[in-house]
């Protein structure tokens, strides 16, 4: 079918524009875009969407997303939680290796992405272990792996206690050119942890996880960085001090990008509060000042993502007490409105809707080396339209994902996805 959008506000930070266009779409890829007082020769629509008063973008990009299959059905599956991508705007995400099985081995990770295909939604790029069965041991057969459709290799939130071993983990990655997604988080320190280590944790009576086991952990990357040559992502920066580190790092011109997810931008260990267990989230949430730094990060481009690192967590898991519960948050459809929000909360910033939305499209497409997160002519019409001035109440019940767990139920937040396009076809439509 051949699209024409026309009149929205086209943001596309990958190649500078933010204006009035027109976008032509045919045979599932971007055929051309106009100004607004031009029409596309030789172009004739099989339907005209009118964008006026929206906003179109690429569709989102999203660096963290676990589908819970295999093995944990019972938490969501891949309809559920790639309809609630394209309800959110997300066209492309990046699954962890914790599933069970683990995704050590190429069948598991080819049954995925043909199981991830057929639902014909969203594009799922898998992170291959790091390790056989994340335990640490022995590391996996990267280039099979890779050939059967693996764009990196992670450790999820499992430790690699064993520096030799992450240093060969390294060495491997780096023969082969690939990149190792690394979660910073000491193992020692952080045992046990349920929140941020300080007097809101102690006032509770939770056993803490301090800002040193990011940072403990982040020196000691670098420095095998410094050995080995690798290229490292950093996943889910929250503390100021571990991003400063990185600051100097990217200074130091070491070959390394971080991200932060998209509850830390808002969020704080007081919001905690009488034991919210939806608040609950792996790396904890921290200070003020933390956040504070997480903004200052990601105007300044220390900070080069931002993820939904949605984790749907059965309703079981999160009613047992804090200590006990389950982490994690759906966050797949909240990425785009928790976006927006950040963004309108920097009013002395006119450049920051642009910048938020380069986060979640063309920047985690740089991380990945992928074609995807821009509208260029010739590219896979991925492309979100949104409306900016509505603003919407997050009720679990009408919430795609199988998991309804978030810290924000009940909370007001800026913008609704319209439209979704999967390479040019109507994934989502409301």
């Amino acid at each position: 079918m051949k699209l024409l959008i026309e009149n929205g506000r086209l943001i596309d930070p990958a190649n500078g524009i933010d204006g009035i266009r027109h976008i032509a779409i045919a045979e599932g890829k971007i055929f051309a875009i106009a100004e607004k007082d031009q029409s596309v020769p030789g172009f004739t629509p099989d339907r005209i969407i009118d964008a006026s008063n929206l906003v179109v973008t690429p569709g989102f990009v999203d660096l963290a997303a676990r589908l819970r299959e295999p093995g944990y059905e019972h938490k969501a599956t891949l309809e559920s939680e790639m309809r609630a991508a394209v309800s959110g705007g997300v066209t492309s995400l990046v699954c962890p290796p914790d599933t069970d099985p683990v995704l050590d081995e190429p069948g598991l990770v080819e049954m995925l992405k043909y199981r991830a295909a057929a639902r014909n939604q969203a594009h799922v790029y898998p992170l291959g272990a790091l390790t056989i069965g994340l335990k640490g041991q022995k590391l996996t057969e990267m280039a099979e792996l890779t050939d059967a459709g693996c764009i990196g290799f992670s450790h999820a939130n499992e430790p690699v206690p064993d520096t030799e071993m992450l240093l060969r983990a390294l060495q491997y990655a780096h023969s082969f050119g690939y990149c190792s997604w690394l979660q910073p988080e000491d193992p020692f320190l952080a045992k046990n942890g349920m929140a941020h280590s300080g007097p809101v944790a102690a006032g509770l009576g939770l056993s803490g996880i301090p800002s040193i086991a990011e940072t403990i952990s982040l020196h000691t990357i670098f420095e095998l960085m410094r050995v080995t040559g690798a290229r490292v992502h950093l996943c889910r920066l929250s503390t100021a001090r571990g991003i400063e580190l990185v600051r100097q790092a990217k200074k130091e011109g070491l070959p390394v990008t971080c991200d932060v997810g998209i509850h830390h931008l808002h969020l704080t260990e007081e919001d905690i509060d009488y034991f919210d267990t939806n608040a609950r989230l792996t790396p904890p949430l921290r200070t003020l000042a933390d956040r504070e730094a997480i903004t200052q990060g990601l105007l300044d481009g220390t900070i080069d993502a931002i993820c939904s690192d949605h984790t749907p967590v059965d309703d079981d898991e999160k009613l047992l007490p804090f200590g006990e519960a389950t982490p994690g948050a759906t966050g797949l459809e909240l990425l785009l409105s928790l976006t927006l929000k950040w963004a309108a909360e920097r009013k002395g910033n006119p450049d920051a809707l642009v910048r938020a939305i380069a986060k979640i499209t063309s920047e985690p497409a740089r991380i990945l080396q992928l074609s995807c997160g821009n509208l260029k002519a010739g590219e896979k019409a991925d492309i979100c339209v949104f409306d900016p001035s509505v603003t919407w109440t997050v009720d679990a019940s009408k919430l795609a994902s199988q998991g309804k767990n978030t810290p924000f139920l009940g909370k007001a937040i800026p913008g609704r996805v319209r439209l979704t396009l999967v390479e040019g076809r109507i994934a989502f439509e409301q």
